[in-house]
């Protein structure tokens, strides 16, 4: 007994259409896609944030020159350092005024026992005597006084350097700190405008390499609906910021549905 077959075929414009997006598809799906274009980049380091390290680095211990010059004016042998250089010609100047005046009272003493007619006596001697421990006393109160003022003014500005230094100590760190948290803050908005551009660039590679695919999918899409004779709704495939493995899987199943919708109706048979 003879077999009947019946096959429902497309119309011949379908059919073109099927056979040339069955080309397309089997020449754009041949080749691997290079997801290295839009591989996800990280933004280097700024220039300004390398700064910051650096001299976070070489900022390490910044202090101590200071407390070392600290502790040289600090101690018995501190003061030193501050004697004024010309203290000694003012105590030489002081005391050899002194004696000046000195010399003046012994000769009062003298004449005096001239006019009294007692010069070279027992009584002139004792005058003398008294008058010259009592000006030697003296200009050694005069002398200690002038050494002791030196002293005390040198104590004071060694203090008051010594300060200074311990202050140094905290502020060039303090400073060098700004610096750094300048730098890092600058050097990371830099760093963030960087990594924008290359996210940028990235989305704009991968948009370029999956337009093909967006235009194949948007074409199967029109042939599925011509052949079912029923509109149909294209939906992109391709979603903001996806990973190169979701987007490739997803662009893969749905050209994959697309082929099916579209032939699925002429697989049947009748016998």
């Amino acid at each position: 007994m003879a077999v009947q077959q019946t096959q429902a075929l497309p119309p011949q414009y379908v059919e073109d259409l099927q056979k040339d997006y069955g080309t397309q598809l089997t020449a754009l799906t041949t080749s691997p896609l290079d997801t290295s274009k839009f591989a996800p980049q990280v933004a280097g380091q700024d220039a300004l944030q390398t700064q910051a390290a650096s001299l976070a680095g070489s900022g390490v211990g910044a202090f101590a020159p200071y407390i070392t010059q600290a502790g040289a004016y600090s101690g018995p042998t501190g003061y030193q350092n501050f004697m004024s250089p010309y203290q000694q010609d003012v105590i030489d100047t002081t005391l050899a005024d002194y004696d000046t005046q000195a010399a003046q009272g012994i000769q009062g003493i003298a004449d005096m026992a001239t006019r009294s007619g007692n010069l070279g006596g027992g009584r002139e001697g004792v005058m003398r005597s008294q008058y010259q421990n009592k000006s030697d006393l003296n200009r050694a109160l005069l002398q200690s006084g002038l050494l002791q003022q030196g002293f005390t003014q040198a104590n004071q500005l060694a203090n008051q350097a010594f300060q200074q230094q311990q202050g140094l100590a905290g502020l060039v760190p303090a400073l060098q700190q700004g610096d750094i948290s300048t730098l890092g803050q600058v050097g990371a908005t830099q760093q963030t405008q960087e990594q924008a551009l290359l996210d940028a660039q990235r989305e704009a590679n991968r948009l370029e390499a999956y337009e093909p695919y967006e235009r194949l999918g948007y074409q199967g899409q029109g042939i599925a609906s011509i052949a079912s004779g029923a509109p149909g709704q294209y939906q992109s495939s391709v979603v903001p910021n996806p990973t190169p493995l979701q987007t490739a899987l997803g662009v893969g199943s749905t050209l994959s549905g697309i082929y099916g919708n579209i032939m699925g109706p002429y697989r049947n048979r009748s016998n």
